[in-house]
């Protein structure tokens, strides 16, 4: 029995010919407790139709993107009224269907300095922060690397995210701690969530170099960082965001495995 509640994103395991409904119950069978997605399109099968299947195979939905985009994000005031509206949709979805966390973007840089973007970041969720917390929903605001996969990408360091999630001041501003793309951009992640998991509300994980499964084919040691995010009290969930290739199921059920501590 796992002290860390595990999901998976759906879109890195669907693969072509699969049975979504097979995969999701081979998921709980594994023992993940939840399924998530990065947005409401563009997935293998419609919201609603997923959130039946994910409910007769006995997981719930862990996360889901509560705004577009991530290049053109929160720290665009100019973009404010239009994600300030989208995540309200967001959380009322949120809320009746017991989604507990979604994620937001910070958008690129496009010259904009840090202190300008965190100001930003932070009057935009502030617009929203009052029904997110009426709601129970947390918004996590997601880090990306900058250095490879999200070139120009604002929130690319966790004491950057950390430095919004304060400005805001309330306890559903939360981060989303990916922790493929923090290695990339930071290393020192044990220390890193240990002093920060008071703004953590969702995991990521991937395998590092390559985002490629949790083997020992990379340089991250998932079974020593999933006992200090357990040790630290962590009560969300973290979500395996890698691909590879293979069998979907037995890609989910090592992953599983190396995570349960």
């Amino acid at each position: 029995m796992s002290r860390i509640k595990q999901s998976f994103c759906l879109s890195c395991f669907y693969k072509e010919g699969v049975s979504v409904p097979q995969l999701l119950k081979d998921a709980r069978k594994i023992g993940y407790a939840a399924v998530e997605i990065w947005g409401r399109e563009d997935e293998p099968v419609g919201f609603e139709d997923l959130v039946d299947m994910a409910a007769d195979a006995g997981l719930v939905i862990a996360s889901m993107a509560g705004h577009g985009t991530l290049r053109s994000g929160l720290n665009n005031p100019d973009n404010h009224s239009r994600i300030a509206d989208e995540l309200a949709v967001s959380i009322d979805l949120a809320v009746k269907y017991k989604i507990p966390g979604l994620i937001c973007f910070s958008g690129n840089r496009e010259g904009r300095g840090d202190e300008e973007g965190i100001e930003a970041c932070a009057r935009g969720l502030a617009r929203v922060i009052k029904l997110a917390e009426s709601a129970g929903v947390n918004l996590n605001l997601e880090l990306l690397n900058s250095k490879r996969d999200h070139p120009d990408y604002h929130c690319d360091h966790t004491a950057w995210g950390v430095k919004v999630c304060k400005a805001i001041n309330s306890p559903r501003a939360k981060l989303l701690y990916d922790i493929y793309h923090m290695q990339i951009m930071e290393g020192d992640i044990i220390t890193t969530v240990r002093e920060n998991i008071q703004y953590i509300g969702h995991f990521h994980t991937a395998g590092n170099p390559g985002r490629g499964p949790l083997d020992d084919t990379q340089e991250l040691y998932y079974p020593a960082i999933c006992r200090a995010i357990a040790d630290a009290g962590y009560q969300y969930y973290m979500g395996q965001e890698f691909e590879g290739p293979g069998d979907a199921a037995k890609l989910l059920a090592d992953a599983h495995k190396v995570c349960s501590v």
